[in-house]
């Protein structure tokens, strides 16, 4: 048995719990692997597909494909005013903080300081 500075006994793992780690490990990284793959070709074949469209359809499908495009400053003015109205939902406070002293309250985070502290000492 290893026992450099942890604690741990590494007899009690087992070869069916190394498989079963492995292959869990195996399982999340090419699922990942997978959904990168996916979401990085979709966009590829949607514009490949779009380009095929334009090509075969000539002139009246260009001005249909053209006409559900939007163009950029009309996304940039959508933008802003999402961020516009977003920062309107926050409420505009003053931002100043009063603290109240309080007397000698009660407390059980101040009690033990009572005890330690000879107040007879203190007094007048």
């Amino acid at each position: 048995m290893i026992t450099l500075f942890f604690p741990i006994n590494f007899s009690a793992i087992g070869a069916e719990h190394l498989a079963l780690a492995v292959s869990c490990y195996v399982i999340v990284f090419l699922t990942l692997f997978l959904l990168s793959l996916v979401f990085g070709i979709l966009p590829k074949l949607h514009t490949r597909n779009l380009r095929k469209q334009m090509q075969k359809g000539g002139a009246q499908v260009n001005t249909l494909i053209a006409g559900k495009m939007v163009p950029g400053e009309v996304c940039a003015a959508i933008a802003m005013a999402i961020s516009m109205y977003f920062e309107e939902l926050h409420d505009q406070e003053t931002s100043i903080l009063t603290i109240k002293k309080e007397g000698k309250s009660y407390s059980p985070w101040n009690s033990k300081i009572y005890n330690v502290i000879n107040f007879n000492r203190f007094q007048r």
